[in-house]
This record gives C-alpha cells, sequence and structure tokens, in this order.
C-alpha cells in the first residue's frame, strides 16, 4: 500500500469488523499515537518524528481526515462534525468509552505480540486524548499519556470532570496505578476543552498514579502563551529550551523511555 507520509510504511490492520490504515516508522518498543481532529497533520508527524529518533517505533492509525494534509479551520470543523456523527465516538459520553478504542487495543496487543519488550506506549491527543486511559485496561500498555484530553465535551458539571471511561475500566485502570504504573497528563490551564475539573478528577481516583503538567496560558503569562493554546505537543508546541511546551515534550519523551526501553 502506498503512503501518502515519507518515511512512513502503510498497511491495513482489521479487527473484527473495522478495517483501517495503520502508518508506521522507526525500529524499536512500539508507541500508538492516536492524533487529534483533523487528522494526521504535519504537526503531528512532527510529533511522531520525534518519538521515532529516540528509538521507538510509532504506529499512527488514520482516525480522522486526510493524513498529511495541513490543518485549517474549516477542516478541523468538518471532521469534528463526521466524528461526532460516528458510531465509533462517544463525544458526550463521561462514564463510557469511544467503541473504537477496542480496536486501538487489539492494535496495542498485535504491535507488543511482534515487538514485545516491556510494553506498549499510547498517546491521545484532543478528541483521543482519554483513549490512553481505555487502552491501559489491556495490560500490554505500559505508558499511557493524555494531552489536552477533550472527552466528553464539556458541556455541564459531570462533563466537565468526565473522564469519558467506564466504571469498569476506571476500576481496571486504579488497579494498574495502584501497582506501578503511571498515567501522564498535559493541558494549557484555559483551555475550555479540557477543564480544570478534568485533572482534578483524574488526580482524586488514581493520587500518585496519575502525573499532571499544567501549561499557564492565563492572561499575562510570561512565556506569552496565548489563551487559545490546546495542543501541547503539536500545533501549540515552541520549540526552544525551556519554554513549557519543550519541557511538557520532553517529559513525555522521557516518560517513554523510562517504561518501555
Amino acid at each position: 500500500m502506498d503512503s501518502p507520509l515519507p518515511g512512513f510504511t502503510a498497511s491495513p490492520f482489521s479487527h473484527e469488523d473495522t478495517t483501517r490504515t495503520i502508518f508506521r516508522k522507526g525500529k524499536g518498543p512500539g508507541v500508538v499515537i492516536m492524533t487529534e481532529i483533523p487528522g494526521i497533520t504535519p504537526q503531528v508527524v512532527g510529533f511522531a518524528d520525534r518519538v521515532v529518533a529516540e528509538g521507538f517505533t510509532v504506529f499512527l492509525p488514520e482516525l480522522f481526515g486526510t493524513p498529511g494534509k495541513e490543518i485549517s479551520i474549516p477542516y478541523a470543523i468538518g471532521q469534528i462534525a463526521r466524528a461526532c456523527v460516528s458510531r465509533e465516538f462517544s463525544a458526550l459520553a463521561s462514564r463510557e468509552s469511544s467503541p473504537i478504542t477496542t480496536y486501538l487495543r487489539a492494535l496495542c496487543r498485535s504491535v507488543h505480540a511482534e515487538l514485545g519488550g516491556k510494553g506498549v506506549g499510547a498517546i491521545g491527543m484532543c478528541f483521543t486524548g482519554n483513549f490512553a486511559l481505555s487502552l491501559m485496561v489491556d495490560p500490554v500498555v505500559m505508558a499511557p499519556v493524555l494531552s489536552q484530553p477533550s472527552l466528553p465535551f464539556a458541556i455541564g458539571r459531570e462533563r466537565r470532570a468526565g473522564l469519558h471511561l467506564s466504571d469498569a475500566d476506571l476500576a481496571v485502570v486504579k488497579q494498574r496505578t495502584a501497582a506501578g504504573v503511571t498515567v501522564l497528563g498535559m493541558r494549557f490551564t484555559s483551555d475550555p476543552a479540557c477543564p480544570s475539573e478534568r485533572f482534578a478528577h483524574l488526580r482524586q481516583e488514581l493520587g500518585d498514579g496519575f502525573e499532571g503538567i499544567e501549561i499557564d496560558s492565563s492572561r499575562g503569562n510570561p512565556h506569552g502563551i496565548k489563551r487559545t493554546a490546546h495542543s501541547v505537543v503539536t500545533t501549540d508546541l515552541v520549540d526552544e529550551a525551556g519554554h513549557p511546551t519543550r519541557v511538557a515534550l520532553d517529559r513525555v519523551l522521557a516518560f517513554f523511555r523510562e517504561r518501555l526501553q
């Protein structure tokens, strides 16, 4: 299968009645990167390349949009609309995982069966941000990262704190963190799509098993980060040593090294 992403191979992966294209690059332990809306943009590819450079094999499932297409507001709005009506996603569910996570768990198991090692890393961003929690139910996922987790949509008090995870899955996640698996999360403090109540809920449920990075985007913050900042390791990344977003990116890469290598 031809790949529109230079340097990446493309192949189908099927589980039950779902088949999607998976883009792959690198060598070493596996990291599944679940892209943000609107899809596998050049910024997402850039992040994937950073993970590859650290000695990992990355797997990018095609979940939304056109791989390699530049981000734009109309493009993003169109993909959000499509995702919201898809049966594979449950954008408003506080205590229920999106159905697509069953497929993504199978992908993680396949990656680990092929590559072996300590386990698989998984990072979700924005619309897929909390998916790494759902994937954690499978014991092969050893390095779960939530980047600006934006589901459920923060409409109402319950959804602002919602984890997009069933009670049964949350119980398993709590067992795993109690046994030593850490969850890493990142958000900008003024991001309405990922409110502070969500991270407070994660800290309440997971205790020391949750490592939260909250980047100051309030008015007048010392780094001049805009209040609309949302995507920590992609669109809103400032790739300069010492900048809070670069510090967060470096922590993600270190987290994968610590847990997987």
